[in-house]
């Protein structure tokens, strides 16, 4: 390669950097616009800064707490867990050397009172419900995960002991290749959800205080998770359809089980990993593993009977329900 040719090469990469990087950010809003009082201007500003502004609901998710009635002092509010609240304004306090920025919150028109941000950040969570299924995964994936696991493996014990066969996912799977698929979009979605919390935090935050189910109009790498989202739903159906097709209600319960515990598995596997950047190579390997199984579904099987959607090599009689094909 010339030096010409190389350097060229490096612009080309360095212009697709920033447009990635540029992308992966919410646009700063617009403040120069004439028709912007200054109030407004602010509030946007507090918004692109904080991610929250002023009118933002919030709920107190902590046992209890106490707003400084300031500029009363030893004079505090208390609230309980449930309590919502309204931000009502915001103060900046120099000589404060644990934080220096302050919000005020509203929880009626008597019961108000300050604290500091830092704090408020971690007792309060937006009232939205997206961003409270946010905070109930985040903060108790763990249990569910230890729960739904033990429940797998007690199953597969009993089903063992009973001497009957267990059908898994990839390992002993039914013929469907949604299951594998719903496994792949799960490690995607954690790839790109920690690999967020480690490039871009802020565009994640932001997303939390101002969530949207939409992947339009949000920054790429955020239109890429809801997008993967949805198709998990989607594959999820087509899972459900395939599963009870082909299984009895007991087997197909047995494997939801199972399918439930490799998604989870999959979930804490690739946040981890991630998070120290091999997780990236675990992806790629997962993706060739599915192309793979892919091929090799497409090669074993070209036809579908036309009685009874069964998978056959070739025309003629079906091995399933004897119809023949032509």
């Amino acid at each position: 390669m010339t030096g010409g040719t190389a350097l060229k090469a490096f612009h080309f990469l360095l212009l697709l950097a920033l447009i990635f990087l540029s992308s992966c950010h919410y646009p700063r809003p617009n403040l120069d616009a004439e028709d912007l009082n200054q109030e407004t201007r602010d509030s946007l500003t507090y918004l692109y800064e904080r991610h929250y502004t002023w009118n933002t609901n919030l709920e107190l998710h902590v046992d209890s707490i106490n707003l400084a009635c300031l500029p009363v002092k030893d004079c505090y509010n208390m609230l309980y867990r449930g309590d919502r609240v309204v931000v009502a304004e915001f103060a900046i306090h120099p000589a404060d050397s644990v934080d220096s920025v302050w919000v005020k919150l509203a929880h009626s028109q008597e019961v108000q009172g300050w604290l500091r941000e830092s704090e408020m950040r971690q007792a309060f969570v937006p009232t939205d419900s997206i961003s409270q299924a946010i905070y109930l995964f985040s903060d108790t994936h763990a249990s569910y995960f230890i729960i739904i696991f033990a429940l797998f493996v007690a199953v597969w014990l009993f089903r063992a002991f009973r001497r009957k066969q267990l059908k898994m996912v990839y390992f002993n799977d039914i013929d469907s290749l949604y299951p594998l698929l719903l496994c792949l979009l799960m490690a995607f979605s954690a790839t790109i959800y920690e690999s967020m919390q480690v490039f871009v935090p802020d565009t994640w935050e932001h997303f939390y205080f101002n969530p949207t189910l939409s992947p339009f109009k949000v920054p790429f790498v955020l239109s890429v998770f809801l997008l993967s989202i949805w198709l998990f739903v989607v594959v999820l159906l087509a899972v459900l359809d395939d599963l009870f097709r082909q299984l009895t209600p007991a087997a197909a319960v047995f494997y939801l089980l199972g399918l439930a515990s490799c998604c989870i598995f999959c979930y804490f596997f690739f946040i981890l990993t991630t998070h120290i950047y091999i997780g990236y190579a675990f992806l790629a390997a997962f993706i060739w593993i599915f192309c793979r199984k892919l091929r090799l579904s497409l090669m074993a099987a070209r036809y579908r009977c036309g009685n009874c959607g069964q998978k056959i090599k070739e025309k003629g009689v079906c091995p399933h329900c004897g119809a023949i094909n032509e």
